[in-house]
């Protein structure tokens, strides 16, 4: 089974690495550029969880 985590857009690839530090920063995660294998499940869920959250009250916003 191939991985498919690309970003069809390049020109979205910096937006979504800025979006990804806020989030990350906003729940107090220190996320580095790159590889960041030293975090736990728990960290990195929480950084997932936080940028849903946003496209979600985004998506709410625009309705």
């Amino acid at each position: 089974m191939k991985k498919n985590n690309s970003i069809n857009i390049p020109e979205a690839r910096e937006a979504m690495d800025k979006f990804k530090m806020e989030a990350a920063s906003e729940v107090g995660v220190d996320l580095k550029q790159g590889y960041n294998g030293h975090l736990t499940s728990r960290e990195a869920g929480s950084v997932g969880g936080q940028m849903v959250k946003k496209m979600i009250e985004s998506y709410e916003k625009n309705m």
